[in-house]
């Protein structure tokens, strides 16, 4: 029954961070920053992290030995999601999902060249057959109406590293042993503070948003996109393991690349579709492989 609970709670978490691409893009056309968007999706996720965290008893200890980390790991998350907005100006956001669903990928070689796990030929195999497909993606039409296709596809492999930087971190620093809840939120929290000094120094500033419309773009990106999707992971993880967890986290590049062709009207064509099966073949193998392991 908790196999089922987790399966449920992956999909969850998939399916609600898919949702993300939407939320921002839509944002961005009522004329926000990329550092107002991700100031207002990191300060009311936190904010909402803690009421989570605080309603469940988490402990939102961290010692002065942890700050280190934790403004490292955020920094990795910053990174993670401006590198993402970026593209998402640039290039279609399912390709940039689909692209940045390669994380696994890069992780898996990360800890093999830099923290001595064991060599994979099925690794390293995986990883040109990942290629093969962001090739096969990137000689679509994917470029956006006064957009750089180049630059949009060096942010969304920025994104790729920038994540599994944050994963890798996670797994090997002192703060693995910090409860989930509160790790997230002293992430979360202090990368709204970062966006936020980026408005100010790039002298755009952020904005007082009052307007209830807007709000509702906001609150989308900031709970189910972010809060929930990060809590349901979690639980998900627990439940269902980290293999399975991240196998169903092929929901979130589709969930976006289905939202992004049905509502942005980019393009998605049989190319497209056969770069895609490729990527999420090369991380199947990959998370399969772990679980084996």
């Amino acid at each position: 029954m908790d196999r089922v609970k987790g399966i449920i709670y992956a999909a969850v978490s998939s399916a609600t961070f898919g949702l993300a691409p939407f939320f921002s893009i839509s944002l961005l056309a009522f004329g926000f920053s990329s550092f107002e968007v991700l100031t207002y999706r990191w300060g009311v996720a936190s904010l909402a992290l803690l009421i989570f965290g605080a309603a469940s008893g988490a402990r939102f200890r961290c010692s002065l030995k942890d700050i280190p980390a934790v403004l490292l790991l955020a920094l990795f998350r910053a990174a993670t999601s401006f590198s993402l907005l970026v593209a998402y100006k640039n290039i279609s956001s399912g390709a940039a999902s689909i692209i940045h669903f390669m994380y696994p990928l890069a992780v898996a070689l990360g800890m093999m060249l830099f923290f001595r796990e064991k060599k994979s030929w099925t690794t390293f195999g995986a990883v040109a057959l990942s290629l093969a497909g962001a090739a096969m993606l990137s000689m679509d039409d994917l470029e956006l109406a006064g957009g750089n296709m180049a630059l949009g596809l060096v942010c969304a492999v920025i994104s790729v590293f920038a994540y599994s930087s944050y994963v890798i971190g996670v797994r090997i620093s002192r703060v693995s042993r910090m409860e989930p809840a509160a790790l997230t939120f002293y992430v979360t929290g202090a990368g709204a503070l970062l966006f936020m000094a980026g408005g100010w120094i790039s002298g755009g500033g952020i904005r007082l948003e009052t307007d209830p419309d807007v709000w509702l773009y906001i609150l989308g990106l900031a709970l189910p996109a972010t809060a929930l999707s990060n809590i349901s992971l979690v639980k998900a993880i627990n439940l269902a393991g980290a293999t399975l967890a991240s196998l169903l986290g092929a929901l979130e590049p589709l969930t976006a690349v289905v939202i992004g062709a049905a509502v942005f009207g980019e393009p998605f064509t049989a190319l497209s579709a056969f770069g895609i099966i490729l990527i999420v073949a090369a991380v199947s193998l990959v998370l399969f492989r772990q679980e084996r392991t």
